[in-house]
């Protein structure tokens, strides 16, 4: 086996730095844990809060800001869809492997709006649209839910 120096690794590993963030995560995907948005002052948020993936992607949490966790919202995934809970402040990676659409939530922050929907793509996603957008949300996540569902609308996502 040769020998990597320094060099030879840094030269090896440089290409990557380049690499457009689709080819880098390739079926992964990172959603942020937040106290405030990177943008404007909205607080308590998951960056980004609607993301769209394939089945087979995973797409991982990350508390960037302490006092977060991801846990899907019940009534928000397709039948039989496996449901996750994470930990607060600790990373929670989660594959889908079947098409549809997932609400999550951070668990002490979700009447302050701190929710967020993963679309899955794929034949059958729309079978659990309805029962979806059907779950009651209190306090500031129901504002924020109709704000998510609203822009899905408009990428076409739920048609």
């Amino acid at each position: 086996m040769p020998f990597i120096n320094r060099r030879t690794f840094t030269i090896a590993t440089a290409g990557l730095a380049i690499l457009p963030p689709s080819l880098a995560l390739a079926s992964g995907h990172q959603v942020e844990m937040l106290n405030k948005h990177p943008s404007d002052n909205t607080r308590m948020v998951f960056n980004p809060r609607l993301i769209t993936v394939n089945v087979g992607d995973t797409v991982t949490f990350v508390p960037t800001d302490k006092s977060h966790n991801s846990e899907s919202i019940k009534g928000m995934a397709p039948d039989g869809a496996e449901l996750w809970k994470g930990k607060i402040n600790q990373e929670v990676a989660v594959t889908f492997s079947q098409p549809g659409y997932y609400g999550y939530k951070c668990t002490p922050h979700v009447a302050l709006g701190m929710v967020g929907l993963i679309v899955v793509e794929g034949d059958g996603k729309l079978d659990s649209l309805e029962a979806a957008k059907a779950v009651k949300h209190r306090g500031k996540a129901k504002k924020v839910f109709q704000e998510i569902w609203a822009e899905a609308e408009s990428q076409g996502l739920t048609a």
